[in-house]
């Protein structure tokens, strides 16, 4: 399969479908960490225009999304931002072939539609917490490949990435955007794994 795996500058779910044999590109405006030749930077919409994508796995930005920046909402409304972040997500939604979005908890969720899913890192074999939402046209949802347990504190789960009481342990710093927004390789994994089978699977039984 063509895949386009659109805003991702880290290169891990691009390498994964990779490594399955697929002809996987991944687009950012940024450069790609990994220095590789598979990635496109650039404007995703001159990517996906030119080119013809079986699969198109976008991570739009979410800083003016996203619930845990709520606070900040009112005045990214009254400059803009905001309604430019909703209508790059919304473009994503009227593409044709099959795709995937995924973003944090908020904003899209009321004004687009609920997520097809809302998947955790620990579900796939890493000891952290970070709910994503995934929302899928022509895909299935994501089935958990290794379930990951918290430590217990006062009856509630924390992970290796949360403090006792539930904050994230990652210090505030200038990358700190760049350091949650990357994929765990665990989820990566198991979007090549499962939605190239289900895609692969529908083409040889038709």
């Amino acid at each position: 399969m063509r895949v386009l795996i659109a805003c991702e500058y880290s290169g891990r779910v691009r390498e994964a479908f990779r490594r399955l044999g697929h002809e996987a590109w991944s687009c950012d405006l940024l450069p790609s960490e990994d220095g590789s030749q598979f990635h496109i930077q650039g404007d995703c919409w001159d990517v996906i225009a030119n080119e013809g994508w079986d699969l198109i796995v976008a991570h739009p930005p979410c800083t003016d999304l996203s619930v845990s920046g709520a606070r900040w909402w009112p005045a990214k409304r009254a400059d803009g931002s905001q309604h430019a972040s909703v209508q790059f997500f919304l473009r994503f939604t009227q593409l044709t072939c099959p795709w995937a979005i995924e973003n944090p908890i908020g904003l899209m969720s009321t004004l687009y539609r609920k997520p097809d899913q809302i998947i955790q890192p620990w579900q796939f074999g890493h000891s952290e917490s970070k709910a994503t939402c995934l929302w899928l046209n022509g895909l299935p949802s994501l089935t958990p490949t290794c379930i990951v347990p918290g430590r217990k504190v006062d009856g509630r789960e924390r992970w290796d990435n949360q403090t006792d009481s539930g904050q994230n342990r990652l210090s505030p710093s200038p990358d700190r955007w760049k350091e949650r927004s990357r994929t765990y390789q665990g989820i990566a994994d198991a979007m090549a794994a499962q939605w190239s089978f289900a895609l692969t699977s529908s083409n040889t039984d038709v």
